[in-house]
């Protein structure tokens, strides 16, 4: 909403308040100022001039010399504008003004010609030209003939402006108005309200002669108020008024038009005028569309209708979109001489669809979708009657021809100062709160401590206890309510065990490489089903529909992060970033329910996806290429920092490749899988080589021991031993290396795979697999004899156990 201050100043006094100060106070009480701006950047010494003659350019044939009245002086300027004429009374920049850009107005010499001053076009005054009137966007600005010569231009043309841009939340519909903003700020500011006259003249000759009423739907429109002003001259409106319009962004057009947007404004009252003569019957009818009917709106758009659009109707055709468009067929034009006035209720859910079925956005919609005041419907009809009469020469019919059955009854809410100083933790008394009451203009009935406060319909918003509380908080002042410190036995904040946890494994990701990725919980129905853990598709879960979706592609709750992350891998590679590391630690949300009747349960989980290359160092030509062993690297140092033990066993999952997918456990608890996407999956979403993890964060929690320990810095040396056995080539590597690690003893402190073959020299359906065993005693040097004992030990284990031989 955009509030002219001079516009302001007409229904309440606030002489004597800067803008910046008035809107601090505003803001204070509950409405933001998102801004101030002022009309046009600051002119000087632009006055009214009268164009006593105007005549050709004796040296140029676009140039008119004229002789113009400008006061206290006459001037000689020459003005190459197409409009000027002889007896106009224009904007003169007289020398020595400065218009907006710090543009300076010299006496000057046009073709041999003195100019002293400048004859001035709106747009060199500093307003947009979206404001301009379109019969002098080309030319220069004309004033009305009672426009005093010599007169300040910037004051009449409302230059002087300064206009605030009021940030409304949905529930303050109240202040889409000027009369609705004077109300806020007569509050706060503790002044009277000056209502505007709404008292018309009219004849005796009766509007029911000319057109009747009548509703088919009194839910979607409660009242309906029909006016006829005849005998309308149709022509500029009066200059205040334009000036008003705009300042709050609207586009002059013709005296009628302007005046149903003036009270617009001013009441929050959306109108509508229509062309009484080419309106073509003496009935409306106010109805719900038929299925695929059509209409054509003022702006020449031909609209399919459904049967929950609201239409006005002169009993045969729509002749206008209740609340949000009039049609073209029954414009007010130049032509126009009876105007038939609509001043009409219409349900906020009948117009928020049809503009939004229409994509027609307006005033008048805006209005309607958030709530009109029932009390202003009619008065609104009687005002712009009113200035119609006076700036469009109207006649006023006789008596409104109406539809009435809107309920104007103001709410009652009950209040107690005692329950109000409990909630607010004030001392405020009777005489206070009766005061702020006052200050808000709110009638009421005080017995004492309780008040039954009746609230006026153009407060809407004000329904129960805890609204008034807070017009009560906002209006004593939000700086003046007390503060305290907690009381009792508080502590310091910090970080619960998981939450730090959930950072410490964050940061060993961001560490290792990854970047966080934060992807959708919402997916596809197809997607929610694929790269699901083991451990959570043995629940025999269901994926969740939400059942009333934005879209397809955000239908179901997720049970895997997998699939999302791939779809963001698949955007940024074709985007020629081929090098991608993610990971997410987010929750899946798992339900067994065919029909959801409970909350899914949410399980934290840690995912990760990686692609291309993975070390590139160009100078040594050292390329490495992400793979198996990288991620399961990652998880493994993770493990390690979390003091976690973690069994890796081959396993097929689905949408994993077959031969490089590992899932995880701990102990005989599965945690979840790591290996590459399966080649079709990859295909599927245009990605190259793909490997990616998922683990189960909640049960890696719920079993991590958080206790601090080192270890010491071992001042003895250690011993490592090299081991090669032949084995059947389907030996799992992890198998030999944890009997190695059972049969070592004590001393052994690490078992590591440095080296597989298969090949010459070995037997067919035989490899090789190379162990490096360090044998450590923190405590004292080792001797020869007690690491070959061990290693003796180890050699026995693995033949024993899986029938391995010492490589030769």
């Amino acid at each position: 909403m955009f509030v002219s201050l001079n516009w302001l100043k007409n229904y309440v006094d606030i002489d004597g308040i800067s803008p910046e100060e008035l809107a601090e106070k505003i803001t204070k009480t509950g409405i933001e100022v998102e801004g101030i701006e002022y009309l046009a950047a600051q002119s000087t010494n632009v006055v009214v001039g009268y164009v006593k003659s105007c005549e050709k350019h004796p040296n140029a044939d676009k140039l008119n010399l004229c002789q113009v009245d400008v006061g206290e002086e006459e001037l000689q300027i020459i003005c190459g504008a197409p409009n000027i004429a002889q007896g106009q009374k224009v904007a003169v920049a007289k020398p020595g003004a400065v218009l907006p850009g710090n543009f300076k107005i010299k006496k000057a010499k046009l073709r041999g010609v003195e100019s002293n001053g400048m004859i001035c076009s709106m747009q060199e005054l500093g307003i947009e030209e979206k404001f301009v009137p379109k019969e002098v966007a080309d030319g220069i600005f004309v004033f009305p003939e009672d426009a005093e010569v010599g007169a300040s231009a910037i004051e009449l043309l409302n230059l002087d402006d300064a206009i605030l841009e009021l940030g409304l939340t949905p529930n303050r519909s109240d202040a889409l108005s000027m009369l609705g903003v004077a109300y806020e700020v007569a509050a706060i500011l503790d002044k009277p309200v000056q209502i505007p006259d709404e008292t018309v003249a009219a004849v005796e000759e009766k509007a029911s002669d000319y057109v009747s009423v009548k509703v088919e739907d009194a839910e979607l429109n409660p009242y309906y108020g029909a006016f006829v002003i005849k005998d309308i001259k149709v022509g500029p409106a009066p200059l205040w008024m334009r000036n008003y319009l705009i300042a709050a962004g609207i586009r002059p057009i013709n005296n009628v038009v302007d005046i149903t947007n003036y009270v617009l404004l001013e009441y929050g009252q959306p109108l509508h005028a229509f062309d009484y003569d080419q309106f073509g019957s003496k009935e409306i009818v106010v109805r719900r569309a038929k299925q695929a009917e059509t209409m054509v709106t003022l702006d020449d758009q031909e609209r399919t209708l459904k049967t929950d659009h609201l239409v006005i109707t002169n009993g045969e055709v729509p002749t206008a979109l209740a609340g949000v468009m009039g049609g073209a067929n029954s414009e007010v034009s130049n032509e126009t001489t009876t105007v038939l006035l609509e001043a009409a209720y219409f349900s906020p859910v009948a117009v928020r669809t049809a503009s939004k079925d229409h994509g027609l956005r307006s005033e008048s919609s805006t209005r309607f979708e958030k709530g009109v005041d029932p009390d202003r419907v009619k008065r609104a009809g009687f005002r712009a009657a009113q200035l119609l009469s006076k700036y469009a020469n109207g006649t006023i019919l006789a008596d409104v021809v109406e539809f009435d059955q809107l309920d104007k009854t103001e709410a009652q809410v009950e209040i107690q100062t005692s329950n109000i100083n409990a909630r607010l933790g004030t001392e405020i008394n009777d005489e206070q709160i009766a005061d702020i009451l006052r200050k808000l203009n709110f009638n009421y009935d005080q017995d004492g401590e309780n008040f039954t406060v009746h609230v006026p319909t153009r407060r809407q918003d004000i329904t129960i206890f805890e609204d008034m509380i807070e017009e009560v908080a906002r209006i004593y002042g939000y700086d003046n309510l007390p503060f305290t410190l907690p009381q009792g036995a508080s502590q310091a904040g910090g970080l619960t065990e998981q939450q730090l946890l959930k950072r410490t494994i964050k940061n060993y990701f961001e560490g290792a490489g990854l970047m966080e990725a934060i992807t959708y919980s919402l997916t596809t129905k197809d997607r929610a089903t694929m790269l699901v853990s083991p451990e959570i598709k043995a629940e025999a879960v269901t994926p969740v529909a939400l059942s009333m979706p934005m879209s397809e592609e955000h239908s179901t709750l997720r049970l895997s992060i997998l699939p999302e992350m791939l779809s963001s891998l698949s955007y940024n590679l074709a985007r020629k970033q081929v090098n991608l590391g993610y990971y997410e630690v987010g929750t899946v949300f798992v339900s067994n329910q065919e029909t959801v009747t409970e909350q899914p349960n949410e399980k934290l989980r840690a995912s990760g996806a990686l692609t291309g290359e993975w070390v590139t160092n160009p100078w040594q030509q050292e390329k490495k290429m992400a793979d198996f062993f990288v991620v399961k690297g990652i998880l493994e140092g993770l493990f390690d920092k979390l003091n976690v033990t973690v069994e890796f066993k081959q396993a097929k999952i689905d949408g994993m490749h077959p031969g490089r997918t590992a899932q995880l456990f701990i102990g005989e608890q599965p945690i979840g899988f790591v290996g590459q996407v399966h080649p079709k999956l990859q295909k599927d979403n245009d990605l190259k080589d793909t490997y990616v993890f998922d683990l189960d964060l909640d049960y890696i929690f719920d079993i991590h021991e958080n206790e601090p320990s080192f270890a010491k810095i071992p001042r003895f040396p250690s011993v490592s031993r090299d081991i090669a056995l032949v084995v059947d080539e389907s030996l799992r590597a992890g198998e030999v290396q944890t009997t190695i690690e059972n049969a070592g003893g004590a001393l052994v402190k690490e078992v590591q795979v440095f080296d597989v073959y298969q090949g010459e020299h070995l037997p067919e359906g035989k490899k090789s697999i190379a162990f490096n065993i360090l044998y450590l005693d923190p405590e004292r040097t080792l001797k020869d004899e007690e690491v070959e004992e061990s290693y003796q030990a180890i050699l026995a284990a693995v033949e024993e156990a899986h029938q391995a031989e010492l490589r030769g």
